[in-house]
């Protein structure tokens, strides 16, 4: 074997060797789940608030109340008050629940600001129930829900909700 061949050799071999790890490579990072440090999906925001409908069917207003942050702001559907920390947020919710909600959107807008922070507006109607007659009733109004990712967990840092405004 001469010279010149040994060398040419070893060329091709160093040539199969740093394309085969950059193809292993780019296989390997393609091949990766979703970052933990990536931005929601518009999906996966627009569940939060499933969850916080699902919260409000328990009944339950410490359970809805803990998907706030504890510097969250509410500005409730059916009270002039604002609530501006989480006894005025379960204090809201006590009384809110007596009506039995149930939730749905209408219209949605998400808008995924980045990896920790979303804002879901639009529109929702709630079905009432009177807890003295068992009436029920539809109310219309607009939301904002705030979110943000803190300490691995999504929170409602501001909730602005409105009864529609008469036409």
């Amino acid at each position: 074997m001469t010279r010149r061949s040994i060398s040419k050799r070893a060329a091709i071999v160093t040539v199969a060797a740093i394309v085969t790890v950059g193809t292993v490579g780019t296989v390997a990072a393609s091949a990766k789940p979703q970052h933990a440090g990536s931005k929601p999906s518009k999906a996966q925001v627009a569940a939060l608030f499933d969850t916080w409908n699902k919260a409000l069917q328990t009944g339950d207003p410490k359970k809805v109340a803990d998907l706030y942050a504890s510097d969250a702001v509410l500005l409730p559907t059916v009270s002039n008050k604002i609530r501006t920390n989480h006894a005025g947020i379960v204090d809201y919710f006590e009384h809110f629940l007596q009506s039995k909600p149930v939730g749905k959107k209408v219209e949605s807008v998400i808008n995924v600001l980045d990896k920790n922070s979303a804002i879901d507006t639009g529109v929702y109607e709630f079905t009432l129930t009177d807890p003295k007659s068992g009436v029920k009733s539809t109310v219309e109004a607009r939301y904002t829900y705030e979110y943000e990712k803190r300490n691995g967990k999504w929170l409602i840092v501001n909730h602005h909700s409105s009864k529609m405004p008469e036409g």
